[in-house]
């Protein structure tokens, strides 16, 4: 690895991107877990203490609107983790980032059998650099998004299990 970053050929974003390839692969895990409070508000619990939990609940008329509901807590996840990746990407390429603001916004639509889904997720991300930095831009734009483990993970569609106790 040492070769190729001493490589007079090979540029900061290039090597970054070796980096990442030459990760080991290993599997990890995470959970959540959610408590009902009252009718459809939940307490969400990371597991980072009690500080971090947040409230989530249905819009009215369902619920009360108190939280993000559960569509929000993904578009939020889903912009979070690319902002994350195109910040990463840009940091590493030394590109003084001032701030970065996101905005996303998602479609819901009825399917066949009348049940509302998400059929579309739209994330601008405005990252404040200086264009001297132009370069590295183009370049973290060709790569930020395959490192994104949210949106590359929708994308491909994640397989989930779901077990109810109730005995």
């Amino acid at each position: 690895m040492k070769q190729i970053f001493n490589s007079k050929k090979k540029t900061a974003l290039n090597a970054i991107t070796i980096s990442m390839i030459l990760m080991t692969e290993e599997e990890k895990s995470f959970s959540v877990s959610l408590e009902r409070l009252s009718e459809y508000s939940f307490k969400v619990d990371f597991g980072l203490g009690d500080s971090m939990n947040f409230l989530m609940d249905e819009p009215e008329p369902l619920g009360k609107g108190l939280g993000p509901n559960a569509s929000k807590v993904l578009a939020a996840a889903m912009g979070n983790c690319l902002s994350a990746s195109l910040l990463f990407c840009l940091q590493r390429a030394r590109v003084p980032v001032k701030g970065m603001k996101t905005f996303v916004n998602g479609n819901l639509n009825r399917n066949e059998k009348g049940r509302w889904r998400i059929t579309e997720v739209n994330v601008e991300i405005t990252p404040d650099i200086e264009l001297v930095y132009v370069n590295q831009m183009k370049r973290c734009l060709e790569i930020f998004e395959d490192f994104c483990i949210v949106s590359k993970s929708i994308e491909q569609g994640i397989p989930f299990k779901v077990k109810v106790n109730w005995d």
